[in-house]
C-alpha cells in the first residue's frame, strides 16, 4: 500500500462500510493501521517526532468525518486542543483535504456558540501568519458535506491545506511533496507563536 492508496481506499470504500458497525471492520482498521503506517513511513524522511492516529469514530458509531492526523508532541497529541496536520475526508467521499487545523472540541468547549466565529477568526490570523504557504497550500476553506458540531468545527478550524479529488492520489510523489510543504507551515506556525494572536 502508499499514502495515496490508503487514502483512495478510505474515500472509495467509507460510504459501504457504514452500513456495519466499526467494531472489526476492515476499513476501521485500515484507518486506524494502515493508513496512519502509511503516513508514518510518508513523515519519516521529513525528521522530527509526530504521533500519528486515525480516526473512524468512536464505539458503535462511525465518524460523520473520519480523519488521519499528525501531531507535533511538542504542540498537542490530540485533535481537541493546539494545532495539528490532518487529512479529512468529506460527507460526500469524493475528495481528501489536507488540513494545518486548529482544534475544535477545546474551542467549542471554550466558546460554545462562537466556537466557529472564534476559530474562522483565527484561522485569518494564522493564515495570514503563514502568507508564505500560500502559494504551496493555497485553499483556505474547507466544506465537508454535512452538518453537526464536530464536522462544522472542523471546517471552521481549517487555516490553510489543499484538495484532491481521487485521480489526485494516484500521484504519489505530489501526495509527499505536499505533504512535506504541510509539515513545514506546521513547523513555521509553531515558530511563529502557534495560536497565540
Amino acid at each position: 500500500m502508499s499514502l495515496g492508496h490508503a487514502l483512495r481506499r478510505i474515500i472509495e470504500e467509507y460510504p459501504l462500510a457504514r452500513l456495519d458497525p466499526p467494531a472489526g471492520h476492515p476499513l476501521a482498521h485500515v484507518i486506524r493501521k494502515g493508513a496512519a503506517d502509511e503516513l508514518r513511513a510518508a513523515l519519516a524522511p521529513l525528521g522530527g517526532t509526530f504521533l500519528v492516529k486515525g480516526s473512524p469514530g468512536r464505539g458503535t458509531r462511525w465518524a460523520a468525518v473520519p480523519w488521519l492526523a499528525a501531531f507535533d508532541p511538542a504542540v498537542t497529541t490530540s485533535a481537541t486542543r493546539g494545532y495539528y496536520l490532518v487529512y479529512l475526508f468529506p460527507a460526500h467521499r469524493e475528495a481528501v483535504h489536507l488540513s494545518l487545523a486548529q482544534g475544535t472540541v477545546a474551542a467549542i468547549r471554550e466558546h460554545g456558540p462562537r466556537a466557529g466565529a472564534h476559530l474562522r477568526a483565527s484561522g485569518d490570523a494564522l493564515r495570514a501568519r503563514l502568507s508564505d504557504f500560500s502559494q504551496t497550500l493555497p485553499v483556505a476553506e474547507i466544506a465537508l458535506g454535512t452538518a453537526g458540531e464536530l464536522p462544522e468545527g472542523y471546517e471552521a478550524a481549517h487555516i490553510i491545506g489543499l484538495t484532491y479529488g481521487i485521480a489526485d492520489l494516484a500521484d504519489e510523489r505530489r501526495l509527499r511533496a505536499d505533504l512535506a510543504n504541510g509539515v513545514a507551515a506546521y513547523r513555521a506556525l509553531k515558530a511563529r507563536g502557534g495560536l497565540a494572536l
